[in-house]
């Protein structure tokens, strides 16, 4: 049953924003769309109150509960920023709002990466949290090995993605170079159109 809730939680949030995103642009209903899009937490609290009611109830810790633990860390961290990256784009692509940002290229974006990974240390810090508030709910009877191997787990996400952004800031992403040659051209006109 836990899966299929953290299943329904997954579908729910990308429908919740969806519909959303649709109130506030499509219908043109701005408070609507902002008021469903701010029952998302409802979704993360069903599932942690779910998860709690299962290990009381003598539900074996498994990796069921590792995996919702992980999901509330991620929706914590990654939530929001998921929710206004979208809401940017749907702003651009169905009310004529500005072009979002990209991440960027060399410094920008490893700035951008090391941004990314802050978040990713939240999502595993919230993950491990949860998951050892598991282990002090379920106590000594039952096994918690699984638990504390899920802590581990999340561990190993946020040292993997730090990794990545190490990469970024020794091997800088490099603009493509039609980008390249369009900003010189940009900056040549901007020069000759200086000169006398």
């Amino acid at each position: 049953m836990l899966v299929t809730l953290i299943i329904a939680c997954e579908v729910g949030f990308w429908v919740l924003l969806a519909g959303g995103l649709a109130l506030r642009y499509l219908a043109k209903m701005p408070k609507t769309g902002a008021a469903v899009l701010l029952c998302e937490p409802l979704l993360e609290l069903a599932l942690l109150v779910a998860t709690a009611v299962d290990l009381r109830g003598g539900g074996e810790p498994d990796w069921k509960h590792g995996l919702a633990a992980l999901y509330l860390g991620y929706t914590v961290a990654y939530g929001h920023y998921t929710v206004r990256w979208l809401d940017g784009h749907a702003a651009y692509r169905l009310a004529g709002g500005p072009k979002p940002a990209g991440a960027g290229y060399g410094t920008a974006r490893a700035v951008h990466e090391w941004k990314l990974v802050a978040r990713t240390v939240l999502a595993a810090a919230v993950a491990a949290g949860l998951l050892q508030a598991a282990i002090w709910y379920v106590g000594g009877s039952g096994d918690t090995t699984v638990l504390r191997g899920w802590q581990f787990t999340a561990l190993r996400v946020a040292g993997i993605h730090a990794l990545i952004a190490v990469a970024y800031t020794v091997w800088p992403k490099r603009a493509p170079a039609k980008a390249l040659s369009s900003a010189d051209s940009a900056s040549a006109a901007a020069s000759s159109a200086d000169r006398p």
